[in-house]
C-alpha cells in the first residue's frame, strides 16, 4: 500500500511541478505528433459534435474514441489506464475519491439540468413530491437521479424510507414507467421528451438542486507525458469551440444524431433548446470545487460513500487554468 500511495504522491508533483509543459505543449504540433489520445464518449455525442463543426480537422495527433454508456465505467477505465480522458457527472469522481482511484479532474462542462425531472404518468393524482409517500418511484442508483430525488424528498419532509423506491436501469425504468408499474420515475436524457410525447407530466426538474457540472478527467499517467499532455489541452480547446457553434446549429446537431441513434428528431431537439444553461468549458475553481464535496457528502449521508470523503486533491486546477477556453 505504501508504494502505491508514494507513486500516487510522485505523480501529482510531478503534475503540479510541470506547468511548462502544458504551456509549451499546448500548440506544438511536433509534441503532440504521434500521439494518440483514447477519449471516452457517449453515443457518439462528441465526435458528431467536433466533426460537425469542423474542430476536428487538421489535428497532429489521432483520437481514437471509445463508447461508455456511464459515467462509472469511464471511472474505472481511466483508472486502468485503458482511455486517457473522460467526462460525467460529479458523482463517478465523488466514488473514486472513495476508492482511491488514480484521475485527475482537469476542467468542467458547465451543461443543462432541465433533463434532469422526476416525471408522473398522464392522468396520475401526484401533485408534488410530498405525494409520493408510499408510492412506488424508479431511479437510478448511484446516479443523478438518485441524488436530486433524496434532495427533493428531504425537502418534502421524507426520505427514502417514505417511498417504495424501485432501482432501475433507464430502459427497465422507461418499461416499467409505460406499462404503470411505477407511480413516479427520476430519469434523464432521451428518455425525458420521449415519456413526454407519450403523455407524462413533469412533476420537477432538478433546477436548483444539481449544479450543472460535468466533469472533466484525466489521467495521472497521460498528464505527465508531454505529447499526450498537449494533445489532451488541444482536444479540449476543440471541444470547447464546438459548444460556442452548437448555440446556433441544434438543428443540425439534432438531425445529425437522429440518423446515428434512431431516436426522433424532435426528440433530440427539445433537448437540445430546452436548456438551463448553455454549454461551456470552464476551468476548475473553488466553486466547483466545493459543489463536488457537496455531492461526496450527501452520498456519504445516504451511507453509499465513507464519512469524510475529500474530494479536492482530484483536481488539478493548474492544468485547467491553462487551457484555451472559448468566450
Amino acid at each position: 500500500m505504501s508504494g502505491v500511495l508514494t507513486r500516487r504522491g510522485a505523480l501529482r508533483g510531478a503534475v503540479l511541478a510541470a506547468p511548462a509543459l502544458l504551456l509549451a505543449g499546448r500548440g506544438s504540433a511536433r509534441a503532440q505528433a504521434g500521439v494518440t489520445l483514447r477519449a471516452a464518449q457517449y453515443k457518439a455525442g462528441d465526435q458528431i459534435l467536433l466533426n460537425l463543426s469542423g474542430q476536428d480537422r487538421d489535428r497532429s495527433y489521432q483520437v481514437a474514441w471509445s463508447e461508455f454508456g456511464s459515467g462509472n465505467l469511464m471511472v474505472e477505465a481511466v483508472n486502468a489506464g485503458a482511455i486517457d480522458l473522460a467526462y460525467g457527472s460529479e458523482i463517478p469522481p465523488a466514488f473514486a475519491a472513495a476508492s482511491g482511484a488514480r484521475i485527475r479532474v482537469i476542467a468542467v462542462i458547465r451543461g443543462d439540468v432541465n433533463e434532469q425531472v422526476v416525471l408522473v404518468p398522464k392522468g396520475s393524482t401526484v401533485r408534488s413530491i410530498a405525494d409520493l409517500k408510499g408510492r412506488r418511484v424508479g431511479y437510478v442508483r448511484a446516479t443523478t437521479t438518485h441524488y436530486y430525488l433524496n434532495r427533493m424528498l428531504a425537502e418534502a419532509g421524507l426520505g427514502f424510507g417514505d417511498i417504495q423506491a424501485v432501482n432501475l436501469s433507464p430502459s427497465d425504468g422507461r418499461a416499467a414507467f409505460q406499462n404503470g408499474a411505477l407511480d413516479a420515475w427520476a430519469i434523464y436524457g432521451y428518455s425525458v421528451p420521449m415519456a413526454r410525447e407519450a403523455g407524462a407530466r413533469e412533476l420537477r426538474n432538478a433546477r436548483g438542486i444539481l449544479s450543472g457540472n460535468y466533469l472533466v478527467f484525466a489521467s495521472p499517467d497521460a498528464l505527465v507525458e508531454p505529447g499526450r499532455r498537449a494533445a489532451i489541452a488541444d482536444h479540449l480547446a476543440r471541444v470547447s469551440r464546438a459548444f460556442l457553434w452548437m448555440d446556433s446549429h441544434t438543428a443540425e446537431l439534432a438531425a445529425a444524431q437522429s440518423r446515428l441513434l434512431n431516436v426522433p428528431e424532435a426528440t433530440i431537439r427539445a433537448l437540445l433548446e430546452n436548456v438551463s444553461q448553455k454549454r461551456r468549458l470552464v476551468a476548475p475553481d473553488e466553486a466547483a470545487i466545493a459543489s463536488h464535496q457537496a455531492v461526496a457528502d450527501d452520498f456519504a449521508a445516504l451511507g453509499l460513500l465513507p464519512k469524510g470523503v475529500n474530494v479536492a486533491p482530484l483536481w488539478d486546477r493548474d492544468f485547467g487554468h491553462g487551457l484555451e477556453l472559448a468566450a
